[in-house]
């Protein structure tokens, strides 16, 4: 069977990493300011792909990792994951940009329970490379690295290998980055992402090769394509190969506010050398034999009743299509203490939505994400607000509030700053939004809906109510954009957060996902 490969993944599933091991392949992705991190997805034929599991719960905690002190890590936290299989063993090494560290997990499974310790120095976009009974990182920005570690990988080895394998032109307006070290047939090969200035203004893919890790890499340029979305370049990720001895490339584009999505690449060799796609263009289709037929995937995004059963230590392990934005406080969340809702409350007053504590979302999904839910507003304080976010620096939401003893349905949204542009505010914006339209309601349980179009880059999201048995439409279509002050696609979140009394609680029910 033929699967759409435009893009593989129409989700934000940015840096990806993908291993084989025996019949099964793994990859890993960046997840930033989002926890649980280091988001495992597994597939059998590289086409279809499930959440497996996630690295760690959190990394260090500190004020701005759980929204304290007016502090967040919005865009920053672990970037670029690089996972490998060695000996029996699995190990995960990043950079979190927030911290200025670079950590390593390892387990012997999988799923863990994942080891975590640091290798001394921060690494930039850094892939490992076990080779033999040596070890070694790269990394970097336009100069690109090779150092080699201690056999504990705690830091570099003191008299050990170190130099610049690569350094980009000065005509750049991205230099190498996004490194990948692999060891192919005993040669050692370097996939990285770079962004020419010469006109042509979007992302490429190239590879350099050597014989030794003394010697010589020469490349070029492997893969110049946007696949005819909008000029944006299908780049940074490495290769992989099948039981049969195919091999791919897992890499991503720039899809817009949606985020950065995988496409996969099918590879060739010439002479030692892999030539990526068919005539210098990624197919449209593909059809990759799968290790386990009639295997049914978990979905990527998912609808959710909320009832749970506790865990025997009494915690609950929500379904692994949820991350909460940054790291959440256990204490003022809960699932148990209303079966089938999922209750949040608050303990401090912030100014807006994106510093609200406790939000729990998950990814949207393209072309078109549809998606409701039940509110019970009746334990909301006075100047709370309550509901469901189309989550980026620019975003937009509706959510039920109280005033003055009065219960309404509002829409709110931070517009795009022209003088801001793509990168947004440093470290996030802390100004409320604007609220664009308001409806009175006497119900205290009010049903709530976002659709939004990522189709072609449209990018719009429109919010509704349930007005007896017909959807109403509340404030203005929202434009959404793809910014670097989150430096993530679009999330839906669910979301309470107080401006005036902390000490409310609301109680989300029927997530519901309309596919």
């Amino acid at each position: 069977m033929m699967h759409k490969n435009d893009p593989l993944i129409y989700s934000d599933f940015p840096d990806p990493d993908v291993i084989r091991v025996d019949d099964t392949y793994y990859m890993i992705s960046t997840t930033m300011h989002m926890f649980p991190g280091g988001v495992i997805l597994r597939s059998y034929d590289l086409l279809n792909w499930e959440i497996l599991t996630y690295v760690f719960d959190e990394l260090d905690r500190n004020s701005a990792s759980k929204l304290e002190e007016g502090q967040n890590i919005y865009g920053q936290g672990m970037w670029a994951p690089s996972m490998r299989y060695h000996n029996g063993r699995f190990y995960i090494c990043f950079a979190a940009n927030d911290t200025r560290k670079t950590y390593l997990y390892q387990s012997e499974q999988i799923t863990g329970p994942w080891e975590k310790s640091e290798i001394a120095g921060f690494y930039h976009d850094s892939s490992l490379l076990f080779d033999e009974d040596r070890i070694f990182l790269v990394y970097g920005n336009t100069q690109i690295h090779l150092t080699e570690l201690l056999s504990d990988l705690s830091g570099p080895k003191p008299d050990g290998l170190d130099r610049i394998i690569i350094t980009d032109q000065d005509h750049v307006s991205l230099g190498y980055e996004g490194s990948h070290i692999q060891k192919i047939n005993g040669k050692y090969y370097v996939f990285l992402v770079h962004w020419l200035a010469d006109g042509t203004k979007r992302r490429t893919q190239a590879c350099f090769v050597s014989d030794s890790l003394e010697g010589i890499f020469t490349g070029k340029d492997v893969l110049d394509d946007d696949h005819g979305f909008q000029n944006a370049g299908i780049a940074q990720g490495g290769l992989v190969d099948t039981p049969e001895g195919d091999w791919y490339a897992m890499l991503f584009q720039d899809h817009g506010a949606i985020g950065r999505c995988p496409v996969l690449v099918p590879v060739e060799w010439e002479n030692d050398f892999p030539v990526f796609g068919y005539e210098g263009k990624v197919p449209l289709e593909l059809e990759v034999r799968s290790t386990k037929q009639n295997h049914s995937y978990a979905p990527l995004t998912d609808s959710d009743s909320f009832s749970y059963e506790p865990n025997p230590d009494g915690s609950v392990s929500l379904k692994n299509v949820w991350q909460w934005n940054h790291i959440p406080d256990n204490s003022l969340w809960s699932v148990t203490d209303k079966p089938g809702a999922l209750r949040v409350t608050t303990k401090e007053t912030c100014t807006n939505v994106v510093m609200a504590k406790n939000m729990l979302t998950q990814r949207m999904m393209g072309p078109v994400s549809d998606i409701t839910v039940q509110i019970d507003a009746s334990k909301i304080n006075e100047g709370d607000f309550s509901g469901i976010c189309a989550l980026q620096g620019c975003y937009g939401w509706i959510a039920v509030t109280k005033r003055d003893g009065q219960y309404s349905i509002v829409m709110t949204e931070k517009e795009l700053d022209p003088d801001e542009g793509i990168w947004g505010p440093e470290g996030g914006d802390k100004s409320p939004g604007t609220e664009q339209a308001s409806v009175s309601v006497t119900d205290t349980s009010v049903e709530l809906r976002i659709v939004a179009d990522f189709t072609d880059g449209i990018d719009e999201v429109r919010f509704f109510y349930k007005n007896e048995n017909d959807w109403k439409q509340l404030g203005p279509v929202h434009k959404l954009y793809f910014r670097l002050d989150h430096f993530m696609g679009c999330r839906v979140g669910l979301f309470l957060y107080s401006t005036q009394k902390p000490g409310g609680s609301a109680d989300f029910m029927n997530y519901c996902i309309i596919r």
